[in-house]
């Protein structure tokens, strides 16, 4: 099937090695632009998302599956979704013979725009496709929060602990330290040293251990009780601070 031409925007890779085809699900056009360019075309594939997706835990299926991004990020994994209802005819057959890829790889800034989407695809995965996420098909790429820039080696940070690793290392040296641009403004080679290359990039397994556990944290945060919602930020939000990007 060509998928190119069907599905808006998508750039599909040379190989149909199954085991070694890898899906990048990236924010936005611009995104779309520097993974085009930092990936190997041989085997990562990119799309990009346009914006907050649906949430899939509020919505019913009739809108779900009306809904151009969804309908599109469906086609490209191939394996149909997990859900029985008339409104999604064509998408009815779930099989894992028949999807495309060996890794999906959600690939969103690491910032307060970023984390709502990536969410928000996770919980479109949940949903409509649970087995992609108990087979360990499901990852998230890590973004460096941090560069730090000496004047011999630009230094990569994930998080305020290994910012202050790393400046411990680094000493009396002069350097700059700056927040890592979007995925968007990154030069290919930095995108793909940090966020593509298999030998150099960090990816997240995403497993869910738990599956009562799971489901609950999703229901908290994306479903419906928002008394419930405000109850949880209020008695568990100190916990994330340091996490947040607060200026």
């Amino acid at each position: 099937m060509d998928l190119a031409n069907q599905v808006e925007k998508f750039v599909d890779c040379r190989s149909k090695d199954l085991s070694q085809r890898e899906l990048y699900i990236v924010e936005g056009d611009s995104a779309l632009g520097s993974v085009k360019m930092a990936r190997n075309a041989e085997f990562q594939a990119v799309i990009p998302v346009r914006g907050k997706i649906l949430n899939c835990l509020k919505a019913d299926y009739d809108k779900i599956f009306k809904n151009e991004i969804i309908v599109d990020l469906i086609k490209v994994l191939g394996c149909g979704v997990e859900v029985k209802t008339g409104k999604n005819k064509e998408f009815s057959i779930f099989s894992l013979d028949n999807l495309r890829w060996n890794k999906i790889v959600i690939c969103t800034d690491a910032d307060v725009d970023g984390f709502p989407i990536r969410t928000l695809i996770l919980t479109m995965l949940y949903r409509l496709t649970p087995t992609l996420i108990e087979k360990g098909y499901v990852y998230i790429a890590e973004s460096p929060l941090f560069e730090i820039t000496t004047s011999d080696r630009t230094y990569f940070a994930y998080d305020e602990p290994e910012k202050a690793k790393i400046m411990q290392m680094i000493g009396n040296k002069k350097c700059t330290v700056q927040r890592s641009k979007g995925l968007g403004e990154n030069e290919p080679e930095m995108m793909s040293l940090t966020t593509m290359d298999p030998s150099t990039r960090r990816l997240i397994k995403v497993c869910p251990d738990d599956m009562e556990m799971t489901q609950w944290m999703f229901d908290m945060l994306l479903g419906d009780d928002l008394a419930g919602r405000k109850e949880f930020i209020t008695n568990n939000g100190i916990d994330y601070l340091e996490m947040a990007d607060i200026s």
